[in-house]
């Protein structure tokens, strides 16, 4: 089943703007890079040449590379030897704009992955790479041939992505964040927020619960993209001990969130007293520390920093954990035993969490989403943002259902803050003390701007 992805558009725009580089499609596993690159490829393209790494095509182009490379001193060199390659594999290969070369699983090879500056700078044709894990090269084999990649991340879907499948796409984007549509419309959309912070965003639960719609398949189904990730990651670890770590990791990962609200002065520290507790000694930080980078590495979780008083330039990185998937994130975080309450509002800020990764480099400041303390009170707010739009302060705090904010209040009040966003599951919308907090439903996170100020100057905001 096709699912509608905005890195479609991307794709698109990667082959309009033909920079020459190589495009590096990367994610989590099972997130549809593969099915999303070949649509691309034929709607796109007059020929393709598609070879799997990890597959017999894979096998195949390597006796192509061993063939050509037989070369003896004294002979006469093969020129351009890689074209040569690429001709032996598909003798019908042009290297023309017309053609697009798609290999998949690249990081199981190093001699091919240590093609791509040949194929950026001597090819005309297009040429993209997938894999689940390129960002963990760990091989000393593997040459990262930097000016030669342009990378483009594959997430699981996104809500707005999600919206699309049920026809209510069109909805998202003109339901009016202040309140002024219809309730009827707010509830159609929030009804299908209910669902997708249940299963979340990979593709193959979300056809389950198409077809089936039953929660307890969707939590089959992620369980077994667990045990899939598990499986694979064996070979990349020396010692099969650290891949038992992952059930632990992700439960430890799950308490630090429901235990932790003021983040954690070593996140590796405290799930390692988490895991221990369950293993007596006998694993190692180092091998909890290997292992969480390898769940960063695989899409798997991420990290955010705390801004000490919205402070933009008092930053400590990596002090919290969040979940990339929010179906994944309520599969672990039930099986810590929480009740539905915690676990609806830490599911409600790991969705806001995920909106505002895509803001990252694009228009807000960070390499990771922040969130804040507040020395004052000794509160915390949710999210902070530094705008590169307008260069203000934004406040973010997350219901799911009701509360008051008062730490984020007191931070705008101090005028540490510029403009605080209350995003609540329970909520139309509305926008009050002249334009500086406005309350947006939930669920419409994906929607916010952080150009305010602009917004105001002209006129595109309306204040009561």
């Amino acid at each position: 089943m096709y699912f509608k992805r905005k890195a479609y558009e991307k794709l698109l725009q990667w082959k309009k703007e033909d920079s020459g580089k190589v495009l590096e499609l990367s994610g989590a596993r099972q997130v549809g890079k593969t099915y999303l690159l070949k649509k691309f490829a034929e709607e796109n393209f007059d020929h393709v040449v598609y070879i799997n790494m990890a597959e017999l095509s894979g096998e195949e182009f390597l006796q192509c590379m061993d063939k050509i490379r037989q070369w003896e001193p004294g002979t006469p060199r093969i020129e351009k030897p890689v074209h040569q390659i690429l001709k032996l594999f598909d003798d019908t290969f042009q290297d023309t704009k017309d053609t697009i070369i798609i290999i998949d699983e690249i990081q199981e090879s190093s001699r091919v992955y240590n093609l791509i500056r040949t194929f950026a700078r001597e090819f005309n044709c297009y040429v993209a790479v997938t894999g689940s894990y390129l960002g963990r090269l760990l091989d000393k084999d593997f040459f990262l041939p930097a000016g030669d990649l342009e990378t483009m991340t594959l997430e699981t879907l996104s809500f707005e992505e999600f919206t699309d499948i049920f026809g209510k796409s069109n909805l998202y984007r003109t339901i009016d964040l202040y309140g002024s549509s219809d309730k009827e419309e707010y509830d159609q959309l929030r009804a299908l927020y209910d669902i997708y912070q249940r299963i979340g965003g990979y593709p193959s639960v979300v056809s389950m619960y198409l077809e089936h719609n039953d929660f307890q398949k969707c939590e089959a189904e992620i369980k077994r993209l667990i045990e899939v990730f598990t499986n694979e990651s064996k070979r990349y670890f020396d010692d099969v001990l650290d891949t038992n770590l992952f059930a632990k990791l992700f439960s430890g990962v799950a308490i630090t969130l429901i235990r932790e609200k003021q983040g954690v002065r070593d996140l590796t520290e405290e799930v390692s007293r988490i895991v221990y507790q369950q293993e007596s000694g006998r694993i190692t930080k180092r091998m909890i520390n290997h292992a969480l980078g390898w769940l960063q590495a695989s899409h798997i979780i991420s990290y955010a920093g705390k801004s000490v008083d919205c402070d933009y330039l008092d930053v400590k990185e990596n002090a919290r954990f969040y979940f990339l998937d929010m179906g994944m994130a309520h599969y672990f975080l039930t099986r810590t035993g929480a009740e539905g309450g915690t676990v609806k509002g830490i599911i409600a800020e790991n969705f806001v969490y995920r909106v505002l990764l895509e803001h990252i480099e694009k228009d807000i400041a960070g390499r990771t989403p922040w969130f804040a303390i507040y020395q004052k009170t000794k509160g915390e707010l949710d999210f902070f943002v530094r705008s590169l739009l307008d260069y203000k302060n934004y406040g973010i705090e997350v219901k799911s259902e009701a509360g008051s904010g008062k730490t984020a209040r007191e931070l705008l009040k101090d005028g540490k803050l510029d403009y605080l966003y209350f995003m609540k599951g329970d909520t139309q919308g509305g926008i009050a003390e002249e334009g500086t907090v406005i309350t947006i439903p939930l669920y419409l996170a994906g929607r916010v701007r952080f150009d305010l100020s602009v917004q105001m100057e002209n006129a595109k905001i309306y204040f009561p």
